[in-house]
């Protein structure tokens, strides 16, 4: 993917060029989903979330500072709307169990074969910010100062959210016996 035909690509969606709409929305809709089923462990609402992000960037494509790369202003969307859902969950888990309904349904189920069920256990253990920097490091595999540059923070604090969520999870799997010390 060449980035750096990002910028006539966003000039031509300001003019309202659908084309050109329909290839941004190409070339970053798999990273930007890739991003969203990590965070949400979840197919359908990751989906939702990446149609959410694109119709947000595209109506708000006024406020893009050309000076930074266009990936890293649609993932920070992509998080903040990952974190919105989250949210939106706790909250409906919260009414749910205040009710007396059951949120066992299968289609709140993880249904991601590449992760067990324990490390997305472990995964949700972790803050939101701690959860970031671990999917956009080790699931979408960005560098510490691209990461550093979506989320608007210098690289060692990168480095250090990386070890501090790193060093939870481990703890969290060794608590339940999931990892051997």
């Amino acid at each position: 993917m060449r980035k750096d035909l990002d910028p006539a690509l966003l000039e031509d969606c300001k003019r309202g060029d659908r084309l050109a709409l329909d290839t941004m929305v190409r070339r970053y809709e798999r990273q930007v989903f890739k991003v969203a089923v990590r965070m949400l462990g979840n197919r359908d609402e990751a989906a939702d979330v990446t149609q959410t992000v694109f119709m947000k960037a595209f109506e708000n494509l006024h406020k893009y500072d050309a000076k930074r790369k266009f990936f890293s202003w649609i993932y920070r969307i992509a998080i903040n709307e990952s974190i919105n859902q989250l949210n939106r969950r706790k909250n409906a888990d919260v009414l749910q169990e205040h009710l007396g309904v059951s949120s066992d349904r299968p289609d709140n189920q993880f249904e991601n074969d590449q992760m067990s069920s324990e490390l997305r256990w472990a995964l949700d253990q972790l803050s939101s910010d701690q959860k970031t920097v671990i999917v956009l490091r080790h699931f979408v595999e960005h560098s510490y100062d691209e990461i550093a540059e979506v989320l608007g923070i210098e690289p060692k604090t990168v480095k250090s959210r990386l070890y501090s969520a790193r060093q939870k999870m481990r703890d969290t799997l060794l608590s339940k016996g999931i990892l051997e010390a």
